[in-house]
């Protein structure tokens, strides 16, 4: 059985993105350019990718217009919308907590949990996340879009593993 992963970066203040949904304050200290950190390792292990619409949308207007930075590993985004699927995107209209168990079902490996805020906060409010790998960038917002929903009970983690490089600390919890 796979395992729903949330690999998201936040602001120190815990905000994924700024007012206007950028992202442009990712990064870190710019004492080690050159380290990538978890990331590459994350991302050997992950099977599926689940992202909303929003994500999506950034990803294909903005952050990579070029050319689909998921190629290889299915992808489903989360939406309203009805959208026709695309080569390897499946876009999902149902409920996301039917998604999270059929994906958890279908694979064995990570399903990681890309983003948004939205897609997140379902998630997390229905107890569906298995694991949280976030990644604290040494940058205060002081608003935008925060990660965290108000839950209805606190959620118990873990510390499983830490990882410091280029001024970002990497945090990896699992639920207890």
């Amino acid at each position: 059985m796979g395992k729903l992963v949330l690999y998201l970066a936040v602001s120190v203040d815990g905000y994924l993105a700024d007012e206007q949904g950028g992202v442009g304050w990712l990064g870190g200290d710019g004492s080690e350019p050159e380290n990538f950190g978890s990331y590459p390792a994350f991302y050997e292990k992950v099977e599926v990718i689940l992202m909303g619409w929003s994500t999506y949308h950034q990803i294909v207007t903005e952050l990579s217009p070029d050319s689909w930075p998921y190629e290889g590993r299915p992808c489903y985004v989360v939406t309203h919308r009805s959208e026709p699927d695309r080569e390897g995107i499946t876009f999902w209209n149902r409920p996301i907590t039917e998604l999270a168990g059929k994906l958890k079902e279908e694979h064995k490996g990570n399903i990681w949990i890309c983003g948004g805020a939205s897609v997140a906060g379902q998630l997390l409010k229905e107890g569906c996340v298995d694991q949280l790998w976030l990644s604290i960038i040494p940058t205060v917002l002081g608003k935008g879009v925060r990660l965290f929903p108000e839950l209805s009970q606190e959620m118990p983690l873990k510390l499983v593993g830490t990882e410091r490089y280029n001024g970002i600390v990497a945090l990896v919890y699992e639920r207890r």
